[in-house]
């Protein structure tokens, strides 16, 4: 497990450059804490510019404020944390699981072990199942919103041609999987980051899976092109 203590150490790193939500006014902005499993509301201009040293709630880096709010979300439940389980399955090892009625995502590891996640999927009408691929591999992707989502939300329409960058505010987070069938076409969902940590077990996407930011960034590391993902 040595390689996963690795991973693990550089995944708390990574996620330390991945901002969870930004107030309206944005004179703020919310970070998901996983280490003490809170939202922490700072002043922008109080957030170091070298996010590697990102400020902790109860504490904090060299120069960092303290913070300003507890912003009132709904915490996950702790099932949903990150954590490596009893796990027997027929797959390979390397092979991405993603129960979607318990909510969770299960990247299979050697010895009847796998790395499980809590997610967000489909919302009613919107859920699926099948198997297909990781096809592409994106850090901080642009997101192109749906047609479905823009007839919606018509201010939407402004990133249909050229995306929204990826970074603060992004709804597909830190880090994306597209997903591929066999034909080896993009079948428009993807696993990927969240500005929502609290919609972590819930039904609430377009189709796509969601993780936590720190969780997707490790995903990233150890899934390829290529790699088999399964969703029952």
């Amino acid at each position: 497990m040595k390689l996963f203590g690795i991973l693990q150490a550089a995944v708390v790193s990574a996620a330390a450059v991945a901002m969870l939500a930004v107030s309206a006014d944005a004179r703020t902005i919310t970070y998901w804490d996983p280490e003490t499993r809170k939202h922490v509301t700072y002043e922008t201009e109080d957030i170091p510019s070298n996010r590697a040293s990102r400020p902790r709630a109860g504490g904090g880096s060299a120069g960092a404020a303290a913070p300003v709010q507890q912003v009132q979300y709904p915490e996950p439940d702790a099932k949903f944390d990150r954590q490596v389980v009893a796990y027997e399955t027929a797959e390979e090892p390397g092979t991405i699981i993603i129960d979607t009625a318990n909510k969770f995502l299960y990247y299979v590891l050697e010895g009847g072990e796998a790395i499980r996640m809590g997610v967000g999927v489909g919302r009613e009408g919107f859920g699926w199942t099948g198997t297909v691929h990781v096809g592409a591999m994106r850090e901080n992707p642009k997101w192109f919103p749906p047609a479905d989502m823009v007839a919606r939300q018509p201010e939407l329409a402004r990133y249909q041609k050229n995306g929204m960058d990826g970074g603060e505010g992004n709804p597909l987070g830190a880090r994306a999987l597209y997903l591929y069938d066999d034909a080896g076409k993009d079948t428009l969902y993807r696993i990927h980051g969240t500005i929502e940590p609290n919609s972590i077990g819930l039904n609430v996407s377009s189709g796509c899976i969601r993780i936590l930011n720190e969780n997707v960034i490790e995903l990233y590391g150890l899934a390829t092109i290529g790699t088999k993902v399964i969703v029952t």
